[in-house]
């Protein structure tokens, strides 16, 4: 009898001295893993993708980083080494151009109004978003591997954000000169003019500068584990995510696109609300204020809201694998580069005449230069026609 109670005794008080089995998910038990059985944590079916394929640390190789087969998967699949390239080339193909050409014309052949400044920003910003696409072309389409090195890695991004919400922020600026020129045409006499431009332009510059800053001070660059993938910004470190990435992303979708969206739409929506009211003889300016207004919202609506969901929860299994959505949604976002030319530009018969006649310029130099080299011979030039 004595024995069994020494037992139960000594069994209680291990019992209570022991500690629980950790789990997977705890800080502390992970740090005190093997580097191989942190590996095999990471790969248990138990543990969902994290966020935005984040990555597990791989064994004891700080640059390469382990993603689950699903995220993996949609990483490397024909969405972003297929869709996202054609929609890159497309932006390219379309905006640098458009926009090129409506920026000569502006600077060259613009009137100068306070108005015209915008539109030179504009079009600047979607140009210079254009030049940013080509080394995040070159990425997807050499089937998610970076080859030009880690500081290049941080500036694409940074230039690719930066570039893509200081054009949301110009096109902000934009409807509220349009709305005080429209809805309260005697107060804007004394509101507009070249030093409102100028400063609304150079804070829209400050605040796109300021957001993007951030995206180029942290590691870029990873290895996907288990191949030759050198991936750029599409997987990074777990910790780094709800430490530092989730801030800076919030504070870039909140600040760069919700607000100044929420400011595009009362704006237009008070300029749709004047127009209609003063009848059918401004219904050409009723529909381009309504186009302008839903473009801007079907462009950068979707891929915001998914970044945010994307950035919302950092608990493992949340949103791992909405990152494979996110992609294609910010590649269509680039897009609006190429619309811009043809809403705010284009659209105006002013602005295509004077175009066509800067294109009938061009032509006629360049005959002109074909035909005196033919009479004069090489290197008489004009002056002997």
């Amino acid at each position: 009898m004595w024995r069994a109670l020494l037992w139960l005794l000594g069994l209680g008080l291990s019992l209570v001295g022991s500690n629980p089995t950790p789990s997977i998910y705890d800080e502390d038990y992970a740090s005190t893993l093997a580097p191989w059985a942190r590996l095999e944590a990471a790969r248990t079916p138990q543990q969902a993708a994290p966020r935005s394929f984040p990555g597990q640390a791989y064994a004891n190789d700080s640059d390469a980083l382990v993603l689950t087969d699903s995220s993996q998967a949609l990483l490397l699949g024909w969405v972003p080494t297929q869709l996202v390239p054609a929609l890159y080339v497309l932006a390219l193909a379309v905006g640098l151009p458009a926009n090129a050409l409506a920026l000569w014309v502006l600077v060259v052949r613009g009137p100068r109004l306070p108005a015209t400044t915008l539109l030179m920003n504009l079009a600047a910003a979607d140009l210079l978003l254009g030049l940013a696409l080509p080394p995040r072309l070159a990425y997807h389409l050499r089937g998610q591997h970076w080859p030009f090195g880690e500081v290049a890695c941080r500036l694409s991004t940074a230039a690719l954000y930066g570039h893509m919400y200081g054009a949301v922020l110009l096109l902000a600026a934009i409807s509220l000169d349009r709305y005080l020129a429209l809805v309260h045409p005697l107060r804007a006499r004394a509101l507009r003019g070249h030093r409102l431009a100028t400063g609304l332009c150079v804070g829209a510059w400050l605040v796109a500068t300021a957001l993007a800053t951030p995206l180029a001070l942290q590691r870029q660059t990873f290895r996907l584990a288990g191949s030759d993938h050198l991936l750029c910004h599409d997987a990074l470190p777990l910790a780094t995510q709800a430490s530092f990435w989730q801030p800076a992303f919030v504070c870039l979708a909140v600040l760069g696109c919700f607000l100044p969206l929420l400011l595009m739409v009362l704006c237009h929506g008070a300029t749709l609300y004047a127009l209609a009211a003063s009848g059918w003889r401004h219904s050409h300016a009723l529909r381009l204020t309504a186009l302008v207004l839903a473009s801007a919202v079907a462009f950068f609506v979707p891929s915001n809201t998914l970044l945010l969901l994307h950035y919302s929860d950092p608990s493992p299994g949340r949103w791992g694998d909405l990152y494979g959505t996110y992609i294609p949604s910010l590649a269509l976002s680039t897009l609006n580069s190429c619309v811009d030319p043809f809403l705010y530009y284009y659209a105006s018969p002013e602005f295509r005449d004077k175009v066509q006649g800067q294109l009938c310029r061009w032509l006629t130099a360049g005959t002109t230069s074909q035909g005196s080299q033919e009479v004069g011979g090489p290197g008489t030039g004009s002056s002997q026609l």
